[in-house]
C-alpha cells in the first residue's frame, strides 16, 4: 500500500511539476512548479517509502519535498534542475550534486558550504551516517544554512533581549576590558603623529575583528554555537537599557530640582563639564546624548552585526570605544586620535541616518509631529559639526519640538554649535519622551536588521554591489564605459 501511494504521489507531482522541460538560464533557480520530480532520497536510509503517515503517503517523501523547497529557496544559487543524489551506504558525510545542463556532478561536503558557488553541495545536505532526519537537521545542510544569516539574526534578537532585560553587567564588562587593552597599547605606541595614530587604530580594532572572524569560521557549521556567540557579543556591545536608565535618573533628579545630583550623574552620559550647567542645560545635554547614543549604542551595533556578524559587532564597538578614548581635539590627541575619529565617523554614516529616519517615523509614539520632525531634520542636520551626530539630534529636536544646540563646555575647552530645531529649551519631561523614543527606535532597528540578516538576497546584493563598486580595476562607471568602447573598437578592427 505504501509503495503504491508513493507512486501515485510521485505521478501527481510529475503531472503538476513537469509542465516545462526547459532548463533555467545560468545563475537562476527554476521555479518549484517547473522542477521535474526526482526520486526521494532519505537521509541516513537505504530505501524510500519505508514509513507512511495516516494517509499512506511516505513520510520520507514529504520530508524530502520540504527539503527541496528549502534548498530551492535558500541555497538555490545554481542553474537548471538540481538532482539530489545520495551515495549508497554513505558513512563519510559526503554527497554529490549534478546540475542538469551544467556538466558532471560536483562533489560537496554534506555539512554544507555556506552558500558556495553554483554546483557545490547537493541541494539536500545529507549527513551520511546520521541514521535519521533529525541527524540531517543537526549535522547536515541545515547546519550550514543556519550558520549563516539565520543564526546571526537569532543571535541579534537574543542579545537585544538580554540587554533589554539585564542591561550592562556592572562588573567584568568586555568593553571595559577592551578599554584597558587599548590604553596599554596607547602607552606603548603613542606619538603625536597621525601615522602612529593610524597604526594604533588598526592594531586596536584589528584584534577584535580577527577574533570575531576566527569565532565565526569555527562556528560556521554549528548554528547553535554561532547564535550563542552572536547573542553574547550583541549583549556586550549594546547599551540601550543603560542609556534609558541614565536618562530616567537625570529626569528624576531634575524633577526634584536636585541640580547637584544631576550634575554628578551627567558624567555617565557625556563628557561635558557640568559645574556651571543649570537645569535647562543639563536637560539639553541629556537629550542630545540620548539622541546620539541611540545610534552609537543601539542602531549601529545592530547594523554592523547584521552586515558582518561577529566581526562587525566587535569591530564596530572597538572603533567606537577608541573614538571615545582618543578621538578628541585636545592637545594630546589632536593628531594621534585623527584616525580613530575618522574611522568612527565612517562606520556611523549609515546607522546615524537610519536613526534619524526611524526617529522621525516613531515621533507620533511620543506625541510628536512627524511632518515637523522631517522638516527640521532636512533643514538642520548638516549644521552640526559632526557628520553623524547632527542626523540624530536634528531628528530628535524635531520629534520633541525643542531646540537643541548652543555652547558646550568641556574640560579645558568649549564649543559653540548651531541651534537645531524650533521651540523651547528641553526640560525634564522632554528627557522622558526622548528615552521612550530611543526605545522605539531600537526596536524598529532590531526588526530591520534581523530581517536583513535572515534574508540571503539583500546580503548577496550588498556584497555584489560592493564588489562591483570597489574591487579590482575597471569597476567604476567611467572605466566600464571606456572598456566597452575599447572592446567594440577592437571587434570592428577584427571584422
Amino acid at each position: 500500500m505504501g509503495t503504491s501511494m508513493a507512486s501515485t504521489y510521485a505521478s501527481r507531482r510529475e503531472s503538476c511539476a513537469g509542465m516545462s522541460g526547459r532548463a533555467a538560464p545560468p545563475g537562476r533557480v527554476r521555479p518549484l512548479w517547473r522542477v521535474r520530480p526526482r526520486p526521494y532520497p532519505v537521509p541516513g536510509r537505504g530505501a524510500v517509502g519505508t514509513g507512511t503517515n495516516r494517509f499512506g503517503v511516505p513520510v520520507e517523501a514529504l520530508v524530502s519535498e520540504l527539503l527541496i523547497v528549502i534548498g530551492a529557496a535558500r541555497l538555490g544559487s545554481g542553474a537548471g534542475e538540481v538532482v539530489a543524489v545520495r551515495p549508497e551506504n554513505s558513512t563519510s558525510g559526503t554527497g554529490s550534486a549534478a546540475a542538469r545542463g551544467r556538466g558532471p556532478a560536483v562533489t560537496g561536503n554534506a555539512a554544507a558550504r555556506d552558500r558556495g558557488p553554483a554546483g557545490t553541495g547537493d541541494g539536500m545536505g545529507h549527513a551520511g551516517g546520521r541514521g535519521s532526519v533529525a541527524g540531517w537537521l543537526v549535522g547536515g545542510r541545515a547546519a550550514g544554512w543556519l550558520a549563516g544569516g539565520t543564526a546571526n539574526a537569532a543571535g541579534l534578537a537574543a542579545g537585544y533581549a538580554l540587554d533589554a532585560i539585564f542591561g550592562d553587567p556592572r562588573r567584568g564588562h568586555p568593553v571595559a576590558g577592551f578599554g584597558q587593552f587599548a590604553g596599554a597599547l596607547e602607552r606603548r605606541m603613542y606619538q603625536p603623529r597621525r601615522a602612529t595614530g593610524a597604526g594604533f587604530a588598526a592594531a586596536a580594532v584589528g584584534v577584535p575583528v580577527v577574533l570575531g572572524t576566527a569565532a565565526a569560521v569555527a562556528t560556521r557549521r554549528r548554528p547553535l554555537a554561532r547564535a550563542a556567540l552572536v547573542a553574547a557579543a550583541t549583549w556586550a556591545v549594546l547599551g540601550g537599557r543603560t542609556l534609558r536608565r541614565e536618562a530616567t535618573v537625570m529626569s528624576q533628579a531634575l524633577r526634584r530640582a536636585d541640580v547637584p545630583a544631576a550634575r554628578r550623574r551627567l558624567g555617565h552620559l557625556c563628557g561635558r563639564d557640568p559645574a556651571t550647567l543649570d537645569e535647562s542645560e543639563l536637560a539639553r545635554a541629556t537629550v542630545e546624548s540620548v539622541a546620539e547614543n541611540t545610534s552609537d549604542a543601539v542602531v549601529a551595533p545592530l547594523v554592523w552585526g547584521a552586515v558582518a556578524g561577529l566581526p562587525g559587532l566587535l569591530g564596530y564597538r572597538a572603533a567606537n570605544t577608541l573614538d571615545a578614548m582618543v578621538g578628541h581635539r585636545s592637545d594630546r590627541y589632536a593628531r594621534f586620535g585623527t584616525a580613530a575619529a575618522r574611522l568612527d565617523d565612517l562606520l556611523n554614516l549609515l546607522p546615524s541616518r537610519l536613526t534619524g529616519l526611524l526617529t522621525i517615523a516613531a515621533a507620533p509614539l511620543v506625541r510628536g509631529d512627524r511632518t515637523r520632525a522631517w522638516h527640521v531634520w532636512r533643514r538642520d542636520r548638516a549644521d552640526h559639526p559632526s557628520p553623524n551626530a547632527g542626523q540624530c539630534e536634528a531628528a530628535m529636536a524635531g520629534a520633541l519640538g525643542v531646540r537643541l544646540g548652543g555652547r558646550n563646555v568641556y574640560f579645558g575647552r568649549s564649543e559653540v554649535r548651531p541651534f537645531l530645531g524650533d521651540g523651547p529649551r528641553p526640560e525634564a519631561r522632554h528627557i522622558d519622551r526622548a528615552a521612550r523614543l530611543s526605545g522605539a527606535v531600537g526596536l524598529a532597528a532590531l526588526g530591520l536588521t534581523v530581517a536583513y540578516a535572515a534574508t540571503s538576497r539583500p546580503r548577496r546584493a550588498t556584497a555584489g554591489w560592493l564588489t562591483r563598486r570597489w574591487s579590482g580595476p575597471g569597476t567604476s562607471p567611467v572605466t566600464r564605459r571606456r572598456t566597452a568602447r575599447t572592446v567594440r573598437a577592437a571587434d570592428r578592427r577584427a571584422r
